[in-house]
């Protein structure tokens, strides 16, 4: 199938402006970058494609949120979370790619929109972690991330637990998934999913990401807790919903 120009334009356009938006999003509350991104992006380049892209756009957007939030980041956290997450993420992309490509699909829809009841369980129970249990958490939510295109949205209820909160938390869950991320993408690389074309297209999105994590900051402190939490929950329904459609 061949691409024209035009087509190329409206694909830039489309992809440019969802990653602004995306930034902002995902700078006021820790995740949500890739959850706007990636109904557009299983589109255009199909689930498994799409993954390895954002990985990059996820990586850029928690580079924002690290230097944005750098002097309030626990680094005991990201080193207990990151010894566990690193090797479980290698072994979720070598489960991924021997996936069938609609199932990949499925498994994205529905796992967005079944973590709406699992956080507002999360919530309810008010769970208190110690740090050696963010290590168990780094494993689980590692396997995930092979697997998933994103996973900031279960890793939020977790850091919150520890007693993490707004500043804090952003910089922290950003720094803690920096590695499992650079992992994901070098183990993509390796398979040959992370060819040049997907890091030409993560870059791309990533500068607009960038651009909206900035302006993002001055409205983390603002935003009231309810409408927080049931922005977050609207965006993983819409987007979960989205990629369903697409798949039947």
């Amino acid at each position: 199938m061949i691409i024209s120009f035009g087509d190329y334009v409206l694909q830039g356009f489309v992809l440019g402006s969802l990653g602004l938006a995306a930034g902002i999003l995902g700078g006021v509350i820790g995740f949500g970058t890739t959850i706007i991104l990636m109904p557009a992006l299983v589109y255009f380049y199909g689930p498994i494609q799409a993954i390895p892209i954002i990985a990059l756009v996820a990586t850029v957007a928690n580079l924002s949120r690290i230097f944005l939030w750098w002097s309030q980041i626990n680094w005991k956290v990201c080193f207990v979370y990151s010894l566990t997450g690193v090797p479980a993420v290698i072994l979720g992309v070598n489960t991924l790619v021997a996936l069938n490509e609609r199932l990949v699909e499925i498994t994205l829809g529905f796992f967005l929109i079944a973590l709406i009841p699992v956080r507002r369980w999360m919530r309810k129970k008010n769970f208190y972690l110690e740090l050696w249990q963010m290590g168990l958490v780094g494993a689980a939510i590692g396997y995930l991330t092979g697997i998933v295109a994103t996973t900031g949205a279960i890793n939020t209820p977790f850091f919150l637990a520890y007693g993490l909160s707004k500043g804090a938390f952003l910089g922290t869950e950003a720094a803690s998934t920096l590695s499992i991320l650079f992992t994901k993408g070098i183990t993509f690389h390796q398979l040959g999913f992370l060819n040049i074309t997907a890091i030409v297209q993560g870059l791309f999105i990533g500068v607009f990401v960038l651009v909206g994590a900035i302006f993002s900051k001055k409205i983390v402190l603002a935003l009231p807790e309810e409408k927080f939490l049931m922005l977050m929950e609207l965006v993983m329904f819409v987007s979960g919903a989205s990629i369903l459609v697409m798949t039947f």
